[in-house]
């Protein structure tokens, strides 16, 4: 299977380049971010030594979907789609924060709460909940941006008070970033799921907010089945998840959390091919699209060449 470990291009006004965790960016004449979307997995902060084919293509096309359906609340970076793998879009200077949204008690924030952590970001959480259990508002509970290493909690008021974010821009960015919630849980709601939680970045350029980055995916986000919550809920059950939880619950059964000395467990074959068939699964159920497969055609030219014709188009 053709899956894009890495990428090492060189475009003509080219003037950085970047690898993140799972990809690949290309500044263009100060101008444009190239996004290549690897097939890299990351978990706990680790990026795992084996990609997983067509990972990066199903969440660009969801961003990109994604993007389109919420261009009405809030411009965004995006100038071009010109490959299953890529975006292009303009540069913004990114917040130091990642706005996350929660509707339900999850992940991250049920860990905490289950180790007795009732203030999370400087949200109060009420006695008596159960993980996945519904709160009775959304709340906002952001991230610093961690160039290497973990992100951390931050509350809104330390924000503030570090000066991270001006008050203006962060109430502007609280109103986006639930308004962008509401129009991804109708959504889900359209395909018979429930939006947990998810993420939101957000960049300035020329004095305007735009929404950067990718939206609503199983990476950024955690999406529950809505048939039979209700009654899992009820039995103390677990929740059938569409999200990338199932690739964490099997480094954790496998003894590995991203912890000083852990090892990453084995990437058999097997283990490679049915999370790359669990991802297309959730871009089926999430966009109600059937999976294109890109042709077989050589991968590292095929990009090349979308991304160089893209270019001249945007030039």
């Amino acid at each position: 299977m053709n899956a894009i470990k890495e990428t090492n291009f060189n475009f003509e006004n080219q003037t950085a380049f970047y690898r993140g965790k799972v990809r690949d960016v290309y500044t263009i004449a100060n101008e444009y971010l190239v996004m290549v979307a690897s097939d890299r997995i990351s978990a706990f902060d680790v990026v795992l030594p084996k990609p997983i084919p067509y990972k990066g293509q199903v969440l660009n096309q969801i961003a990109s979907k994604f993007l389109k359906a919420t261009a009405d609340i809030i411009p965004n970076w995006v100038a071009a789609v010109p490959d299953p793998s890529v975006t292009i879009g303009h540069t913004c200077e990114p917040f130091k924060v990642e706005m996350v949204i929660r509707g339900y008690l999850s992940g991250h924030a049920w860990r905490t709460y289950r180790d007795g952590g009732r203030i999370l970001c400087g949200e109060v959480l009420a006695e008596g909940l159960k993980e996945n259990d519904k709160l009775p508002e959304p709340i906002i509970t952001p991230t610093t941006k961690a160039a290497v290493g973990h992100d951390e909690d931050i509350s809104r008021t330390e924000i503030l008070a570090q000066g991270i974010v001006s008050e203006a821009d962060y109430v502007q960015l609280e109103n986006y970033t639930k308004q962008l919630f509401q129009r991804g849980t109708e959504i889900a709601k359209e395909r018979g799921l429930i939006l947990v939680d998810t993420k939101y970045e957000f960049g300035k350029k020329d004095g305007k907010i735009y929404l950067i980055d990718e939206i609503h995916t199983p990476d950024s986000s955690r999406y529950f089945y809505a048939d039979g919550y209700a009654e899992r809920q009820e039995k103390g059950e677990e929740q059938k998840q569409l999200s990338k939880e199932f690739v964490r619950q099997w480094l954790i059964e496998n003894g590995f959390q991203g912890k000083d000395g852990q090892q990453v467990p084995e990437m058999t074959h097997e283990i490679v091919q049915s999370i790359s068939e669990r991802y297309i699964e959730l871009y089926e159920h999430i966009t109600g699209e059937k999976f294109q497969y890109p042709t077989d055609e050589d991968v590292q030219v095929r990009l090349q060449t979308n991304i160089t014709n893209a270019l001249k188009l945007l030039s």
